[in-house]
Formats: C-alpha cells, structure tokens, sequence
C-alpha cells in the first residue's frame, strides 16, 4: 500500500495551498449559517437537475486517478461494484442557485421501500471523481440496510461555486434534505450522519443547524481550528498552513472564521447522540480534537460515545470494517420504528 496522501485527508496546508494556487484565493463566508430547510431562500434547494449511474473502473485505473488503495484492497472493490443488488449514481442537484455534485447509493430495486437514510460527509476539500474511493464503505452501509448521500460540496467533481472549507458550502450540506424528501425510498423519520475528516465539520456543522437526523458518527474530525493551525506551524514551508491563503480577511475576523467552524466554541449546540471516532497515530489531526470535544459533551451531559483506535491512522484504514460496524450499530440503537 501506497503511503496516504495528504489530499485523501482534510490537510489544509498542502490541499489548500494548491487550491489557491489552481483556483485563486477562497472567498469567504464566515458568517454564512444554513437553515433546517437549507441556505438561501428559494423553493429550488435540492431540486434535482440530474442523475446518472455511474460506471466503475477498474481497480488498476482507480488507483491512478484517486486513493482507493487507502480505502479498500483490490478483492473489497470488486466486490463492491460488483454486486448486483445495489446502484451507485451521481445525482446533480441545486445549492444557493448552483448546481452540485451528490453521490447517491442505494439498491436497484426501491418500490414499496422506506428506507433509512446515511448522509455521507467526505473529507478534504476540493476533490474530483473519489466513487471508488467511497463505494466500499457504502456497500457495508448499504449490506445493512440503509441508502446513502453524499454531497460533494460546490466546486467539486464538476460542482459550480468555490469550497469556502466549512461556510456557504455547508448550505450544500442542509440542502440535502429537500433533496433526500423528494426521493420517495427515503424514511425522512430515520435519517443519519457520518463524517470523515472534514466531512466531521460539516456534519458537527449541520447538527448545530438543526439538520433533522436521529445520530452522527464522526472519524478524524478538527474541532479545533486554531489548534490545529498551530499543530502545523512548524511544518515545511510546503506544508505550512497560511490562514490568509485560505480566508483573505482572516487577520480581521479571525475569531469570527475558527469559531464557526470549531464545535470545540459551541458543544452545547450538539444535540444529536454523537459516536467520536480518532486514530491514536493520526498523523494530520491530533487525538487532542476528539479528546477535547469528548471532555466538554461528559460536562455538558450529552450523549455520546468515544473511541481511539491505538495506532491507527487518520481514516482508520486498519480498523475500517469495525469502525462501519460501529457506526451502523450507533445509528441502528437510534432507529425511530
């Protein structure tokens, strides 16, 4: 196995530099805050434009063009696109007026179901095709019941608007909820989150927005951005971090950006039971974050449970059959009949 690559993981040193260098700088919106029935006002917020199936490559070429070496072995993906009882499709949808990019899996065959829903976060920032990073994973999910969405945030595989890292595109994020109720296979009653790396921002995020699901399960997750900004201040200059590269007005409203997107400022907000999953040699995102998080819901007396995986990594790739067995376990002990 190939060493992991920083743009699998939510690094914002080495990702988002060559972001601004391909894109420009990030225009920022770090007041932007979604609603329970999504961003901006207007009736066309996951409406849906498109949707596709989406063709599988092989192993070799998935290898090339995206990570899926850290995600699942070649005999777990053949697997996977293999099976004939579910479908994996690439759904176009409406955001704030900008048409992105949601990967939905679920089986062919939906009539007369009602099935619970798992809203997929995904990590890093700006990424192209990663299906066959995703679709193990979802096959496990999917295997146990459950249809799966997953939105890839403006910007990415082909999504219109620019990734503000945790602002306006978290309005892509609620704004799967129209979408999610207008697919009639979907029990609106037992919807779920799950989050990697950044997608645990997004998904802490959305808890806080008042996105109506049962549960959350989250792995890798910054909590703290500050911290985390100071964690690689030492880097090489090609890793380093620079805040200003990323939210141009940052100097002026530093504690206004770090604030919004660290739940480490608001637990009190999470009100959904929340599974806190961290490897304990994560390289990108220091143990600390969960640890920290985990400390103020036991104050506050939230429901929660904590798990570090000894010596595991930043997505848990030694132990990611028994992290997808546990998340579905915690979303299933919420289950609304």
């Amino acid at each position: 196995m190939r060493s992991l690559r920083l743009r699998a993981f939510f690094s914002l040193s080495l990702f988002l530099g060559s972001l601004v260098a391909a894109h420009g700088a990030v225009s920022p919106a770090p007041g932007s805050q979604a609603g329970a029935n999504g961003g901006a006002s207007g009736s066309s917020n996951g409406s849906i434009v498109e949707i596709k199936p989406y063709p599988f490559p092989p192993y070799d070429q998935a290898e090339k063009n995206t990570d899926v070496e850290n995600y699942a072995s070649r005999a777990e993906y053949e697997k996977a696109v293999s099976d004939p009882r579910f479908e994996f499709q690439k759904v176009k949808y409406l955001s704030d007026g900008l048409k992105v990019i949601a990967y939905l899996y679920k089986p062919r065959t939906t009539e007369g179901l009602k099935l619970p829903t798992i809203i997929f976060n995904r990590g890093s920032v700006v990424r192209s095709d990663i299906a066959p990073e995703l679709v193990t994973c979802f096959h496990r999910l999917a295997s146990e019941g459950f249809a799966i969405l997953a939105p890839m945030y403006r910007q990415s595989d082909g999504g219109e608007g620019r990734d503000e890292v945790g602002g306006a595109d978290v309005n892509d994020l609620m704004n799967v909820l129209p979408l999610a109720r207008s697919l009639q296979f979907v029990d609106d009653r037992n919807l779920f989150m799950y989050g990697e790396s950044r997608g645990g921002i997004m998904t802490l995020q959305a808890i806080r927005n008042h996105f109506p699901i049962n549960a959350a399960a989250v792995f890798g997750t910054i909590t703290d951005v500050e911290a985390y900004i100071k964690q690689h201040s030492s880097d090489p200059p090609q890793y380093r971090i620079v805040p200003e590269r990323i939210w141009p007005d940052y100097e002026k409203k530093k504690e206004e950006i770090i604030r919004l997107r660290s739940a480490i400022y608001w637990p009190e907000q999470l009100d959904v039971p929340l599974f806190i999953m961290h490897g304990g040699a994560d390289p990108a995102v220091a143990p600390d974050h969960s640890l920290s998080l985990a400390q103020k819901l036991q104050k506050l007396g939230k429901t929660y449970e904590l798990l570090i995986y000894a010596g595991d990594n930043h997505i848990l790739s030694n132990n990611r059959l028994d992290r997808d067995k546990r998340a579905i376990a915690w979303f299933k002990k919420f289950m609304k009949p």
